[in-house]
């Protein structure tokens, strides 16, 4: 089997209820998903689709009400808070709308902070790789404030790739990014996947930044309802704007 066709994230009847107004809402109606290595995966969907539920479920931020979350060989529901909490520092990276710097932190420091919680001593090689990945060398021993948005995304990105994770979940990673910022900060993902063979899995709302990956799972009412391989942005948003004229519960 080659390591671009082992699962890096599976979920299995994914249910998540919750509680509004006293209410039990469903976000998650038993989805079923499988993430690949070395692949980079969009989900995608109307406000309260259940994407952001989707994501944080399978990166163990959030337990399912119902169903299996799988990293690699790891099932999530059998793991104790800490075991979580340790999974999550060391096999998991992430990278949010709000980029979560520590202002009085330099870069560098702010890049290799998940490692110094964890007490791990850095592979300085490997830190170099990702420093010159991001384009972030002249700029290590400058603080947050002094970056561009594009600028403190990248340090993001950085700091979730030091620990070489399994796989790094993004929640709208562009959202707060002009149009060229975006699209910088995309292809610095797509090439993470192409060059380093890393698994991204990423949250948006936006069909041209769903472009950039290899495939696109759309949601609808806690359904997974499409399941495209590459398409362009033009057809994500047809399959988009078309939700509202189709049951949901098929994948199509």
């Amino acid at each position: 089997m080659s390591v671009q066709s082992e699962p890096a994230v599976r979920v299995h009847g994914l249910t998540r209820v919750h509680q509004a107004d006293g209410e039990p809402v469903r976000a998650l109606a038993g989805v079923d998903a499988t993430f690949h290595r070395g692949t980079f995966t969009a989900i995608m969907g109307p406000s309260g689709s259940g994407k952001s539920t989707l994501l944080q479920a399978a990166a163990g931020l959030d337990r399912p009400t119902e169903g299996s979350v799988r990293i690699g060989d790891t099932e999530l529901s059998t793991l104790s808070e800490t075991k979580l909490t340790e999974l999550r520092r060391d096999r998991i990276g992430f990278v949010f709308q709000a980029f979560n710097l520590i202002g009085a932190l330099t870069v560098e420091e702010n890049i290799l902070l998940p490692l110094k919680l964890a007490g791990v001593r850095p592979d300085r090689e490997w830190i170099a790789t990702v420093v010159d990945r991001v384009g972030l060398g002249q700029r290590l021993r400058h603080r947050p404030s002094a970056l561009s948005g594009g600028q403190q995304q990248r340090v993001a990105i950085a700091r979730a790739l030091a620990a070489r994770p399994q796989v790094i979940f993004c929640d709208e990673p562009t959202g707060a990014l002009d149009t060229t910022t975006a699209a910088e900060v995309l292809t610095l993902l797509r090439g993470i996947v192409d060059d380093h063979g890393q698994t991204v899995v990423m949250v948006t709302h936006d069909p041209v930044a769903a472009s950039y990956a290899d495939r696109v799972l759309v949601l609808a009412d806690g359904h997974l309802v499409h399941d495209m391989p590459q398409p362009g942005a033009g057809r994500i948003a047809e399959h988009l704007a078309a939700l509202g004229r189709r049951p949901a519960g098929a994948v199509r």
